[in-house]
């Protein structure tokens, strides 16, 4: 090559090597770089070690006051508990984008939260975005929107699943025409009967549970609108299938589901 072209051509090349001693090496290590090295580049904007990422920070303050002390197996723990917190961390953010929502809002119509075992989503019914149509058990469009996209994440990520009905208390006195302990049930077992239509599993839903007027949100009266909810507690499953999932695919790389109401047959109905 006339002149410096050579060098180019050379740079190029000692590059193209050095990507490939660099895969050949992240290839051979154990399987929890592979799986930090996987989340990386699954969201480079953040590290896939760094606990207080993502939407939903947790506190990890135990684990790095004593990280000099600890011994193989508390690091090998204080890890895993990383990269759950970092997957959890993901999937949330994945769903909130999907959904489109505004965190920030004060009446927002859905809340994640990350616990020590998964994910805690709240579905608000709210009159501005209503959940249900009227005092029925009977989705509205936007209620089997999130109810697809719920049902794709679980069955994606092989979550347990715990279902609670609530509503809000009646502003008149308890009589024996109150029907939220009916009501908080049916919500609950319309949502599971909807989750497996769509996607999940049947043996993936570990209880329906109904709890009336009786469990309200903390600082909010009996007779709140923001008692009127479905909580959907979903649980990691075995360890090596949360693995699994993480290293071999982002929750991002599938096609979010289309929002598609169910057939007649399929949708709950209001109790008589």
């Amino acid at each position: 090559m006339a002149g410096g072209a050579w060098k180019v051509a050379y740079a190029d090349f000692v590059t193209a090597m050095m990507a490939l001693f660099m895969v050949l090496w992240i290839s051979s290590q154990n399987q929890k770089i592979l799986i930090a090295t996987s989340q990386y580049f699954q969201n480079p904007f953040r590290s896939p070690m760094d606990a207080t990422s993502g939407v939903l920070p947790f506190n990890s303050n135990q684990t790095t006051h004593s990280e000099g002390r600890e011994s193989g197996s508390e690091k090998e723990a204080s890890r895993d508990r990383q990269i759950k917190m970092t997957f959890l961390n993901t999937v949330a953010a994945d769903f909130t984008r999907l959904l489109n929502l505004d965190q920030n809002l004060e009446d927002k119509p859905i809340d994640i939260q990350i616990t020590s075992d998964g994910l805690r989503i709240t579905l608000f019914d709210r009159a501005n975005r209503p959940l249900f149509k009227n005092d029925s058990v009977e989705f509205t469009e936007w209620g089997q929107f999130i109810m697809k996209s719920l049902a794709w994440m679980v069955d994606r990520h092989h979550f347990r699943v715990t279902i609670d009905g609530h509503t809000r208390a009646p502003t008149g006195p308890p009589g024996p025409d109150d029907r939220g302990w009916e009501l908080s049930a049916a919500r609950a077992n319309a949502s599971r009967r909807l989750l497996v239509y769509y996607a999940v599993e049947p043996g993936l839903i570990d209880r329906v549970t109904g709890y009336a007027s009786t469990k309200p949100l903390p600082g909010e009266s009996l007779h709140a609108e923001a008692n009127q909810r479905v909580t959907l507690s979903l649980a990691l499953a075995a360890k090596g299938r949360f693995k699994d999932s993480t290293l071999v695919e982002s929750p991002m790389t599938a096609a979010a589901p289309a929002p598609v109401a169910a057939p007649p047959s399929a949708r709950p109905h209001a109790l008589p």
